[in-house]
């Protein structure tokens, strides 16, 4: 009897654990951040019911996909979000950033000027910029807007986009902050 009653009580922490685990996971947006509250988000890849709750939690304008096309051929994802931003009036800009090759995961200078156009439009506002995971690219446009829109010092730049990134800046992505400055 009393093996029973542990084999009932394990078999219901586990479960336990599978549904808060999925509950997590379903009202978590991967690596979401705020860069500037009402003004300018970033994140991995939206998914489900993410957009949902970035249209109405954080009232989400426009949706900027820095993901190229070689990532979204023949992936759902790409025609959910499509599909999602028209059915909910949403703004969609594609700004692809090549996550391979010699400039991988450094937006050009097009790519910046377009960027900079949209996110200072402030009918565009709020605005949420997305990658694949949330880590790689879209803390480069966070450093970007830091030092274009907001006028902040190399070093604010730096220490913000660590926050960020909730890890270290590599040598080309502080190589690549520090040309903005250059511009």
């Amino acid at each position: 009897m009393k093996n029973s009653g542990t084999l009932k009580s394990i078999v219901i922490i586990v479960l336990a654990v599978f549904v808060i685990t999925g509950l997590v996971r379903h009202f978590h947006i991967k690596h979401f951040r705020v860069v500037e509250p009402g003004v300018f988000y970033i994140s991995g890849q939206p998914r489900g019911m993410d957009y949902t709750r970035l249209l109405y939690k954080y009232h989400i304008g426009t949706f900027i996909n820095v993901r190229s096309s070689a990532e979204h051929r023949e992936q759902l994802w790409y025609n959910h979000e499509v599909t999602w931003m028209r059915q909910n009036g949403a703004k969609y800009i594609e700004l692809p950033v090549p996550k391979a090759g010699p400039n991988a995961n450094f937006p050009d200078e097009n790519t910046r000027r377009q960027f900079i156009s949209v996110i200072r439009d402030p009918a565009n506002r709020p605005v949420l910029l997305h990658c694949s995971n949330g880590t790689s690219r879209a803390p480069l446009f966070a450093a970007i807007y830091f030092v274009q829109i907001k006028g902040l010092t190399i070093e604010q730049t730096l220490t913000n986009v660590e926050k960020l990134k909730d890890e270290a800046l590599s040598a080309g992505e502080i190589e690549f902050i520090r040309t903005l400055l250059q511009r």
